[in-house]
C-alpha cells in the first residue's frame, strides 16, 4: 500500500473491534498513528484479541452494544472517521435465528449510522458483504447486479446498503459500503457452531480429526487474505474523489478456489508443521442451506476508484494463517 494512501493523526472508532477483522484492522490503525476506540460487547468477538492494545494510550475499549443507541452516541464522540465492523455474522445463525440477526445487523447498524450523523462524523465506512449477490447467475460479480437474496443474512447487509445511500442523500454522511468475500486469516475463530472453513479445517487438522467438506467440495469462493480488507478500509478513509464516495465496492483478490483446492492447500501447508497430517483425508456431508454454488469478485470498480491493488492471493495468505494457528491454537 502506498504509504500515502494510509490514514494517519485521526481519531477512529472500530465498531466490533475485538473481532477477527476488527482487531486486524484496529492493529493496523493504531500502527499508523492514529487514536482508536473500540465499541464491542464481546458476543462474538474476543477479549484476548485486544489484549496487545490495553496498554496503549492511544486505543480506547468501549464495552457496549450496538442496538443500545446511548452505546452508540458515547462511541462516537470525538471520532473523525467510524470503522463500522459489527454485525453478527454467518449465514447458518441467520438460519437459526434472523431476529437477533436482523436486531444486531440492521438495527444496530441504523443506529451507529445515525449516531454517527449526530455527531457530525463525515466519513462512515462499513463492512458490506458479498452475500448481497444473492441468487444472481454472472461471474464475476460486478457491483450494481445483484439477485435475490438468499438467507435473513443477506437481506441485513443490503437493508445496510439502502439505508447508507439513504442517509448520504438525506444527510450528506460520507458512506463507503466494502463488500467482502470470505475473509480469512490471523485471530479468525476456528470454533463455535459458526466458525468459517478455514480455521475449522485446521483446527481439525492439527487434532488428527476428519474435516467434513460441505457438499461435493466444488463449491467455490474468491477467499480474501485480511491484509487486503486491511488495505481497502484505509484507501476507503482517505480517498477524497468525490466520484469514489456514496458507493459499494468488492473486496477480495479476484481468483476463485473450491473448497476441495482449499482443503489440500491447507493440509499440504499444515504438513511442514507435522508430516502425519498428509495421510488425513476428508469426508463429504450435506450443502449448507442457502449457500450459493459459487462466487468470484470483479475489483475492477475499487481499483480504479480506491486504488485498490490486493498484494496476498489466497496460497501466500494460506501458508501465513496455517503458521499463525500453529502458532497460537
Amino acid at each position: 500500500m502506498l504509504m500515502e494512501r494510509i490514514l494517519k493523526d485521526s481519531s477512529v472508532l472500530v465498531t466490533g473491534g475485538a473481532g477477527f477483522i476488527g482487531s486486524n484492522l484496529t492493529e493496523s490503525l493504531l500502527h499508523s498513528g492514529n487514536k482508536v476506540v473500540c465499541l464491542d460487547n464481546f458476543s462474538t468477538g474476543k477479549k484476548k484479541n485486544i489484549e496487545p492494545f490495553l496498554n496503549n494510550p492511544e486505543f480506547k475499549l468501549i464495552e457496549g452494544d450496538i442496538r443500545n443507541y446511548d452505546d452508540c452516541l458515547k462511541a462516537v464522540k470525538n471520532i473523525d472517521i467510524v470503522f463500522h465492523q459489527a454485525a453478527l455474522g454467518s449465514v447458518p445463525r441467520s438460519i437459526i435465528d434472523p431476529v437477533t440477526s436482523t436486531d444486531v445487523n440492521i438495527g444496530g447498524f441504523v443506529k451507529m449510522l445515525f449516531a454517527a450523523k449526530e455527531s457530525g462524523i463525515k466519513r462512515f465506512i462499513y463492512a458490506a458483504s458479498s452475500s448481497t449477490y444473492g441468487d444472481h447467475p454472472d461471474l464475476p460479480k460486478v457491483e450494481d447486479k445483484i439477485g435475490s437474496p438468499l438467507s435473513p443474512y443477506a437481506i441485513t447487509k443490503y437493508v445496510d446498503e439502502l439505508f447508507a445511500a439513504n442517509f448520504a442523500k438525506i444527510y450528506g454522511i460520507e458512506v463507503i459500503g466494502l463488500r467482502y468475500f470470505n475473509v480469512f486469516g490471523r485471530r479468525q475463530d476456528p470454533d463455535g457452531a459458526y466458525a468459517a472453513v478455514i480455521p475449522k479445517f485446521m483446527k481439525t487438522l492439527m487434532k488428527h480429526e476428519v474435516p467434513v467438506i460441505n457438499g461435493d467440495g466444488s463449491v467455490s469462493r474468491d477467499f480474501t487474505y485480511i491484509d487486503n480488507v486491511i488495505q481497502a478500509n484505509h484507501l476507503a478513509s482517505v480517498v477524497q474523489n468525490k466520484s469514489a464516495l456514496n458507493q459499494v465496492y468488492n473486496i477480495a483478490h479476484g481468483e476463485r478456489t473450491s473448497l476441495n483446492q482449499l482443503f489440500t492447500f491447507i493440509r499440504t501447508f499444515a504438513t511442514e508443521f507435522d508430516k502425519s497430517i498428509l495421510s488425513i483425508e476428508p469426508v463429504y456431508g450435506p450443502a449448507r442451506e442457502g449457500d450459493i454454488p459459487h462466487s468470484l469478485a470483479s475489483i475492477e470498480k475499487a481499483k480504479r476508484l480506491l486504488f485498490y491493488s490486493p498484494t496476498i492471493n489466497v496460497e501466500v495468505g494460506l501458508k501465513e494463517a496455517v503458521k499463525w494457528y500453529w502458532n497460537n491454537l
